[in-house]
């Protein structure tokens, strides 16, 4: 492999909902090179987090059924019961939220946590507080789907940040789809939260660090086999 192509392989792709914010960027980097090189630079450093920013790359994730896998990079913020937002039919009772704090440098393209059938898209809008606080799962804008599997029904919301303002689907209710697959993302920091069947227990702490479509959340069935694994 020439030194080129080793380059290029080490660089993940980017989503395509990303050009042209990418493209913006670039324009406006040109503009001030014009107006003042320092500027240009500055312009030039944002072009290049901006394009880090809406990176894509490969994941392997685990598909063993049973298997809940993170839906987004981060850090894992908050594991604890929690009663789920009404809109997502699951109950009146608190259920296993596990939720993951994207900052503005992780990977923002979110990942189905299970494989299953979508039953339920619900978008709410709402207020644009720090996503870091509880409050938020209450407060913000977001998008929440429901996942139907074989063991039970899990709850996945996208929650807008305090400098997120667009949360983006790229699913349909009735769909099926697979552990890993791509099913969103949102535009600079942001949250996720995944509410977990009655009974479940996490395989994460507050502070790890959760990377979308790999980390395993939680076992729905502890007791089989060990997982294969899937490139996406």
């Amino acid at each position: 492999m020439s030194i080129a192509n080793s380059i290029r392989a080490q660089i993940p792709p980017i989503h395509p909902e990303g050009y042209p914010f990418i493209g913006g960027f670039a324009l406006v980097s040109m503009i001030l090179f014009w107006i003042w090189g320092p500027l240009g630079w500055i312009g030039t450093l944002l072009t290049v987090w901006c394009a880090l920013f809406f990176r894509d790359p490969v994941r392997v994730t685990p598909v063993r059924e049973g298997i809940v896998v993170s839906p987004a990079d981060g850090r894992v913020s908050m594991v604890a019961p929690a009663l789920p937002p009404a809109e997502l039919g699951l109950g009146d009772k608190p259920l296993l939220r596990i939720s993951i704090f994207m900052s503005v440098f992780n990977c923002h393209v979110n990942r189905s946590p299970v494989a299953g059938r979508i039953d339920r898209i619900a978008y709410r809008p709402g207020k644009f507080i720090n996503a870091e606080l509880d409050k938020a799962s209450e407060d913000n804008e977001r998008n929440s789907l429901v996942i139907s599997t074989p063991n039970g029904r899990i709850g996945v919301i996208q929650i807008a940040g305090l400098v997120a303002r667009r949360i983006v689907s790229f699913v349909r209710e009735g769909q099926l789809i697979g552990a890993g697959e791509r099913f969103g993302l949102i535009r600079f920091g942001s949250r996720l939260d995944v509410y977990l069947p009655e009974g479940s227990t996490a395989l994460v702490s507050v502070g790890q660090t959760a990377v979308a479509g790999e980390t395993i959340l939680s076992d729905l069935r502890p007791n089989d086999g060990g997982p294969t694994f899937r490139t996406h």
